[in-house]
């Protein structure tokens, strides 16, 4: 374990893995074999951040508009969800891991349903950190899909905060996430935890995910554990700490 080399760490990190395809590029390969690498790099960085102690890691796998890309591509991720489930259950089995996967699953096929159902139900009792997968994910979706329950379950106008908005979100039960991590160069959330990370602190780097390594970790940890967060205040909550979550 990693705990205490760097301090203090967040305890909920998100990650936006972007730049499979310029990797592919630049190795003169195609862009499946991009994501092929980008999701081998998720198991690397898994095992890294829970060696650091890191207690909820979110990456962001496929979002809802990446469903206009070319048909070969988007089956190429499908399969590829079903390699890292099959994967990562083992892993997280073995390491006190719980798998959950956030988005709108029920827009998949019933064989990936329920192979999704079957990873969470195995890992449900893993203590030692949070995996969740965002897959069909959109931020903007996400919110509406509250609003959606939130209507349907006519709760009163009253009766709306942002303690119960937070129950109706795919992220319910979770800490906000205190990093929010972009490889690739892009500067922009694009509709990532739009909700979630009005209070994050934001991490930005050009190098391509299928690079991000153990160095870049320790950077991006680095950089981190030197920032104040005021949360709209005059002094940091907790000195360089976290807002506290769940």
């Amino acid at each position: 374990m990693r705990e205490g080399k760097i301090s203090p760490l967040p305890k909920h990190i998100a990650i936006i893995m972007d730049g499979n395809g310029r990797w592919a590029r630049g190795q003169g390969l195609s862009r499946l074999a991009g994501h092929r690498a980008g999701a081998d790099n998720i198991h690397r960085v898994v095992e890294w951040l829970h060696e650091y102690g890191i207690k909820y890691l979110t990456l962001w796998a496929f979002s809802t508009d990446n469903w206009i890309r070319p048909r070969r591509e988007v089956f190429g991720l499908l399969r590829l969800l079903n390699e890292v489930i099959d994967r990562e259950v083992t892993s997280c089995l073995e390491n006190g891991i719980r798998l959950l996967i956030l988005g709108q699953i029920d827009e998949l096929s019933q064989r990936l349903q329920s192979k999704i159902k079957r990873a969470i139900r195995l890992t449900r009792n893993g203590s030692r950190m949070v995996l969740c997968i965002a897959f069909n994910y959109g931020g903007r979706n996400e919110i509406l899909d509250a609003v959606r329950k939130i209507i349907k379950d006519r709760v009163p106008a009253e009766g709306v905060d942002e303690a119960l908005f937070n129950d109706y979100l795919y992220t319910a039960g979770l800490p906000e996430p205190d990093l929010v991590i972009r490889t690739g160069g892009e500067m922009r959330l694009s509709n990532f935890l739009t909700w979630q990370a009005a209070y994050s602190e934001y991490y930005f780097t050009p190098t391509l995910w299928p690079d991000f390594d153990e160095a870049e970790i320790e950077k991006a940890l680095l950089d981190y554990s030197q920032r104040e967060r005021r949360f709209g205040g005059l002094r940091a909550r907790g000195g360089k700490g976290t807002r506290s979550g769940p």
